[in-house]
């Protein structure tokens, strides 16, 4: 089966898991079928092709994979209620949707897995076959089209970005770079289609859905390596206190810019337990804790403690506000300090916070309202965020801002 030169790339690699993000008629299906047929080669290999539903997997695959395994005279049964070939050498290629991830128990893959439209497939899917391919340490190939950043799709991108990740691969093509599609239907469809959704569909964006409340962070300009010279002498916390999970967010403050360099969540725990990972993290350091400003009357431990005099006694210097700042004062300090009007960011995050990175780009408001989403999950580690933030750089100046000074050597990669 002839491929492009972007399908040839995917088909070539040697990574187990490979995921692939391409816009529209990209030739992902044709590649999944070449996929199928080289893995099935091999003689009583087990090959799956799964989908959204088994109406999706038959209209999308089992014609074209019929059609291609009958030019080579390779099929010896077909079933077609259970879409599934059996071919000469006695390899099966197995169509299923996913959608009663339970029914796919029970079963193993020796060759390939194929996820198809994976951004459509129900996320326990993948729980379910994961442990289909230990026995035989079965390939995978992840194919879609992006649907935001909140998809299990982005996700396995990511992975397939990160170097530390050396089983994994991804991709992200245009379908202009798939050769399937011509200019002039390009052109009618960006006429037809409004901007966002012309660049999710044809040109694979990841796009941030509406509604995000962090607009302003981009992975590509606030995650960065970074690395010190010299003793850690001070370090900065912003703190929720929020019991499950209990949250904070650890950063050096030079410059004006926060790097943020370690993230801490702890669930079922008390202030108590969290001023001690924060002192075996960073020993011998000066902290500067920055928590919501309740937290002088809240008690999360016992003994009639408040969470302040925890922090204190422990050594803690402790800078809030007296009162709550607004909600939304408190998201435009964080936003303006990843990207002021002039283009310029005030903070580096380590890619090693990796719930706060996804809580960055996933954060979204209440339909109708301007008030953050609660039940996601991702707010606890954002409001620890925001404290440190709005309290060191205010969008409301009429706020006193204070600054701590730092003796930390600073190197960005």
């Amino acid at each position: 089966m002839k491929l492009s030169v972007p399908q040839s790339e995917v088909a070539k690699s040697k990574a187990r898991f490979r995921v692939l993000a391409c816009g529209r008629r990209w030739g992902k299906t044709t590649l999944a079928i070449r996929e199928l047929a080289y893995h099935a080669k091999e003689p009583e290999s087990v090959c799956w092709y799964l989908t959204g539903s088994y109406r999706a997997a038959k209209g999308l695959a089992w014609e074209p994979l019929k059609t291609q395994l009958g030019r080579l005279n390779w099929i010896k049964k077909v079933n077609e209620a259970e879409l599934t070939i059996t071919l000469k050498n006695n390899s099966k290629i197995c169509l299923r949707g996913s959608e009663n991830p339970d029914a796919l128990r029970g079963f193993y893959i020796k060759g390939i897995l194929i996820m198809d439209e994976f951004q459509d497939i129900d996320p326990k899917a993948w729980e379910v076959m994961r442990p289909t391919l230990s026995d035989h340490k079965a390939r995978v190939l992840v194919c879609g089209t992006p649907k935001g950043r909140s998809n299990q799709l982005f996700d396995f991108f990511q992975r397939g970005q990160d170097t530390t990740e050396s089983e994994w691969q991804s991709w992200q093509y245009t379908t202009a770079q798939g050769g399937w599609v011509d200019d002039d239907e390009l052109n009618q469809a960006k006429r037809d289609l409004d901007p966002r959704t012309y660049r999710v569909e044809y040109e694979a964006e990841f796009s941030n859905y509406e509604g995000v409340v962090y607009y302003a962070f981009d992975r590509a300009k606030h995650i960065k390596d970074i690395t010190f010279d010299g003793p850690q002498q001070i370090i900065h916390c912003s703190l929720d206190f929020n019991v499950n999970p209990m949250s904070a967010v650890c950063f050096v403050y030079k410059d004006n810019h926060f790097y943020i360099i370690d993230e801490i969540e702890m669930y079922g725990s008390n202030t108590d337990e969290m001023c001690q990972e924060i002192l075996t993290k960073f020993p011998n350091a000066k902290v500067f804790a920055y928590p919501d400003p309740s937290a002088k009357a809240r008690k999360t431990s016992a003994g009639g403690r408040t969470d302040v005099s925890i922090l204190q006694n422990n050594g803690f210097i402790v800078k809030m506000y007296n009162k709550h700042m607004a909600i939304r004062d408190r998201i435009n300090s964080v936003n303006t300090a990843l990207m002021n009007g002039a283009g310029e960011t005030s903070v580096s995050i380590h890619p090693r916070c990796k719930k706060l990175i996804k809580s960055l780009e996933r954060q979204i408001y209440k339909p109708g309202t301007s008030q953050p989403e609660k039940d996601t999950g991702y707010d606890h580690i954002l409001d620890a965020l925001g404290y440190g933030v709005s309290f060191l750089k205010p969008v409301r100046r009429d706020f006193e801002q204070q600054q701590q000074p730092t003796t930390w050597g600073v190197k960005v990669a």
